[in-house]
């Protein structure tokens, strides 16, 4: 019996905020272990050819809408951030490049300033903010996620996801199997307990 769920995440990923805020709220969270797998969706994206569904009018407006029922529905704080999309490349080795004991309040305040606060976290001085209420020393910060290892993690992280059929964010890895979106959660928790 496995359990450990393995979480693809970007925090461009509105879907994959909305799947944490989920996780978090679960009465049993501490039964599984959720192995958080930081991936670059654009780059993601790009090997799979994949047009995101915010280069995409249509899709980009039902996606607004949908994340809005969905949040709604969850009683998850959601508010469609104006400055949608931005580049998370930074963000993305900078989970990768903190410390364990960090990484929590990080994942925390990067969805919650993104997705609930609707700050744009791709600007400096806002990243600041986050690193500072995290006590994550911005000098460290800059120098790890221009380090090589860091980089050729978060490139590695997304060819393995691209190799294992990951597509989009949030999916869900469990034994093998893949559950793709935040409406799988529960697919993959059940999956994961029985």
């Amino acid at each position: 019996m496995s359990k450990t769920i393995d979480f693809y995440f970007d925090f461009i990923s509105p879907y994959s905020y909305i799947a944490y805020k989920k996780i978090k709220s679960m009465q049993d969270k501490n039964k599984i272990n959720f192995n958080y797998k930081p991936i670059l969706l654009g780059g993601l994206h790009k090997l799979g050819s994949i047009t995101a569904p915010a280069f995409n009018e249509r899709k980009m407006k039902n996606m607004k809408n949908d994340c809005e029922i969905i949040a709604k529905k969850n009683n998850i704080s959601f508010k469609w951030n104006e400055k949608f999309p931005i580049n998370t490349l930074y963000l993305m080795r900078g989970f990768i490049s903190i410390d364990a004991n960090k990484k929590n309040e990080y994942f925390d305040s990067c969805f919650d300033a993104y997705w609930k606060n609707n700050v744009d976290i791709s600007v400096e001085a806002n990243l600041n903010e986050i690193l500072d209420s995290c006590k994550i020393d911005k000098k460290k910060f800059l120098l790890d996620i221009s380090d090589q290892k860091v980089k050729d993690e978060l490139k590695n992280l997304t060819d393995k996801a691209f190799q294992l059929d990951v597509f989009g964010a949030p999916t869900f890895i469990v034994d093998n199997k893949l559950f793709w979106g935040q409406d799988r959660l529960e697919y993959a928790l059940e999956e994961c307990i029985s």
